[in-house]
């Protein structure tokens, strides 16, 4: 092998290493940009995971807890039938609301 091929692949080797540096740098850049993205999200996730517990303690704190026999109720109510003294049985038609049997449920009793 003479020195002007060797000189040559010499050169063209250190075309392609500066070349591969630069893919690797841009790739590095790349990297860190989506690592710093990825913990941005990671934290916003967490601010809305903790800020949707915070408003579901809150509901769940002002909303009254039913009874065994009220949830009862309700559960044949969503099973489509009627639980009004009115009604009582008889199943609802189309899924429609009753006024009635919701006062039974959820109603306020003294």
């Amino acid at each position: 092998m003479d020195s002007q091929s060797l000189y040559d692949e010499l050169k063209q080797m250190d075309t392609q290493l500066s070349s591969n540096a630069a893919n690797f740098s841009h790739l590095h850049e790349s990297l860190i940009g989506l690592m710093e993205k990825n913990a941005e999200l990671e934290i916003e996730n967490q601010h809305l995971r903790d800020r949707i517990n915070q408003i579901t303690e809150k509901m769940d704190s002002n909303s009254p807890r039913l009874s065994k026999s009220r949830k009862n109720l309700e559960k044949l109510y969503n099973q489509g039938f009627h639980v009004c003294s009115s009604y009582y049985g008889k199943r609802r038609e189309n899924g429609e609301d009753c006024i009635f049997c919701t006062d039974i449920i959820y109603g306020k009793r003294h």
